[in-house]
């Protein structure tokens, strides 16, 4: 049966390929977005992506009468309104906690007063931190971060007692959330929030963690949003992708359009309801492999990653998603390989013009002291 749909924050990069996935499954689709200038550029202009089906609602999740008016006819609801980045919200503290904690709030009050059949909210991987490892004995380990002087010394590697290395294995959704960031605990305010609310007044709700999504639409100007678009608004500026560390941490890159119809699904499945779910590839990739994948896609083979050996405070080694829950429960099974993902990636960005503001995002983080 076809819903009446909102995505709030659904004009942005994922939210507007879920608009695409539910209009494709004959769904209404209504979008709340404040069209914020850091991704969208001035103007506040309607994105010409976004397809004309979908009605768009100009306003801010924090604005109660704004998030009242987008709820009107409405039974399901994406919870996709967020601030992005997580150097970024290490020294724009209240804006994140307004946008992210404060929205959500505003949002889950109008729920109380009017509720909807479903709710799904958009969690992240960065809750998790360090990902699980595994030692020389087969045994699974939860590191925690880093230690401080570990990172100064250039020592990148997760060890143990007796100096051999730990293996990364993949992350549950059971690993006991690590919050190393203002944006990490914001995303799990976010999630834990709508779960209890959601229990408590009979709001059928899941949460999905996303791990890291690229595909078309990315912010290429937006030096905060993925690693992946990152990369190639430096290499479409003729400058090397910036790597901290060694470049061999390792991360799971995902499709947009996996995680779209990850999130449809939840929507289909009632028995997700009051669950949590990884929603990656379940495939690990070195930042460094990735960044090279990108420069051939795009046909600049000749410039290399540039290995800083610098570290960013909160930065994690290694992380990738185990999604056996959400194979089983959802039927969710990635779709789009890297390899595909990055020549598709390759095709949207002929023509596309990108502000290359990574070298300002990185003076400011190390100004703060945040990256040495």
């Amino acid at each position: 049966m076809p819903k009446n749909v909102l995505i709030t924050g659904g004009a942005g990069f994922i939210g507007s390929h879920l608009a695409d996935e539910l209009l494709a499954c004959g769904h209404h689709v209504r979008v709340l977005d404040c069209l914020a200038p850091q991704v969208h550029g001035d103007g506040g202009r309607r994105p010409e992506y976004l397809d004309p089906s979908v009605e768009l609602v100009v306003g801010d999740v924090t604005d109660p009468q704004a998030v009242r008016a987008a709820l009107q006819g409405i039974d399901t609801v994406f919870h996709f309104a967020a601030a992005v980045g997580v150097g970024q919200s290490m020294y724009e503290i209240a804006h994140y906690t307004r946008t992210n904690n404060l929205g959500t709030a505003v949002l889950l009050e109008a729920l109380i007063e009017k509720p909807v059949g479903q709710l799904v909210v958009a969690s992240s991987m960065s809750l998790y931190g360090e990902g699980l490892y595994r030692d020389a004995d087969g045994q699974v380990r939860d590191m925690g971060e880093r230690p401080l002087a570990q990172l100064r010394a250039g020592q990148w590697e997760w060890q143990d007692a007796e100096g051999r290395a730990l293996v990364p294995a993949p992350t549950p959704e059971t690993k006991a959330p690590a919050l190393a960031s203002v944006y990490a605990l914001s995303k799990y305010d976010q999630e834990r929030l709508c779960l209890m609310t959601g229990r408590a007044y009979g709001i059928k709700t899941v949460a999905l963690r996303f791990f890291n999504a690229y595909g078309p639409r990315q912010a290429l100007s937006n030096p905060y949003t993925g690693v992946l678009a990152i990369f190639a608004a430096r290499l479409l500026n003729g400058n090397a992708p910036q790597i901290f560390e060694d470049g061999l941490q390792q991360r799971d890159f995902v499709s947009v359009y996996d995680i779209a119809r990850g999130c449809r699904l939840a929507m289909e499945n009632e028995a997700a309801a009051g669950e949590v779910f990884n929603l990656g590839s379940g495939v690990p990739y070195t930042v460094r492999e990735v960044a090279e994948r990108v420069a051939r896609a795009v046909g600049r083979e000749d410039i290399a990653p540039e290995i800083t050996g610098k570290y960013r405070t909160g930065d994690i080694r290694h992380c990738y998603a185990d999604i056996g829950k959400a194979g089983r429960m959802l039927g969710y099974a990635p779709q789009v390989n890297l390899a595909g993902g990055l020549t598709e990636l390759a095709a949207w960005l002929e023509g596309q013009a990108a502000i290359d503001r990574v070298s300002q995002a990185s003076a400011e983080l190390a100004r703060r002291g945040l990256a040495l």
